[in-house]
């Protein structure tokens, strides 16, 4: 048993520096002998903590939570079928307009989001009301991605290590959650070069935006977390991940929370 628990601690730390080393130079130099599906979900987020806790040791810092894998598009894109979460950090949070150079990204790959701003600390025996409350502002965002798997197939450990392959996050301008807008019913757009790439609805997300931020609460609980009071959270796309181009500009719009653009160049 000792010697199972050591090699799986092996695992879980090759599998860091492992991951660490494809954000950093977008190359797998592998250190590891087994697969990544034969971890847990459990060791996955582990691998996930180490590498967000390396990288804020470089400077960087986390600004917030993301919730990916949310929608049935997504599901089917990646053959996957839970949700995961991960961090959204500084400096790759950018306002509204930014502008990136196809060599940051590896097989770059854009989404709409709905961000919210949270206004106070959230916490389990929060409903959705109290949740909606608690949301003190919300912008149109696109979510990019390094759209690669490195260890094959699409896995959810894969998924979960990577920072569910987040790469960097646009925010558009912040707006007050009107009570009349219904997140379940918010139609959504992402257009490439002003031609429309995919559109869906709030409610195509676990059900709606509250519904994949109770599930944040609640996971992050099981973990000793919390979102907190000041958080930016992405509550999942409902649409398919896009894939981009040098010389695209990407736009997502929301029918009642407003757009956001980002382009990019070689």
């Amino acid at each position: 048993m000792r010697e199972l628990e050591a090699n799986l601690d092996f695992d879980v730390e090759g599998f860091s520096r492992e991951i660490q080393g494809i954000f950093r130079t977008h190359q797998l130099a592998r250190q590891t002998e087994t697969a990544i599906t034969s971890l847990s979900l459990q060791q996955a987020y582990e691998i996930q903590k180490r590498c967000i806790a390396a990288r804020v040791a470089r400077g960087e810092s986390t600004v917030g939570w993301k919730i990916g894998c949310t929608s049935t598009a997504i599901q089917q894109q990646f053959g996957l079928a839970q949700p995961i979460c991960g961090r959204i950090l500084s400096p790759h949070t950018h306002d509204d307009g930014a502008k990136f150079r196809m060599s940051e990204f590896i097989d770059c790959a854009v989404e709409p989001e709905m961000v919210f701003q949270i206004g106070r600390d959230l916490s389990e025996d929060m409903d959705s009301e109290d949740l909606r409350t608690a949301i003190a502002g919300i912008s149109a965002g696109i979510e990019l991605h390094n759209y690669r798997f490195w260890y094959g197939k699409p896995s959810s450990q894969e998924l979960i290590a990577s920072n569910g392959i987040h790469a960097a996050l646009v925010v558009g301008p912040r707006r007050e959650l009107l009570p009349q807008t219904d997140l379940d019913l918010e139609q959504v757009s992402i257009f490439v070069n002003s031609v429309l790439a995919a559109a869906g609805t709030g409610v195509e997300i676990m059900g709606g935006p509250l519904t994949s931020l109770r599930w944040l609460v609640l996971h992050l609980a099981g973990r000793g977390l919390r979102v907190r009071a000041g958080d930016l959270v992405i509550p999942g796309s409902a649409v398919k991940l896009v894939p981009v181009a040098a010389g695209d500009k990407v736009e997502a719009r929301f029918a009642s929370i407003g757009s956001c653009t980002a382009t990019f160049r070689k």
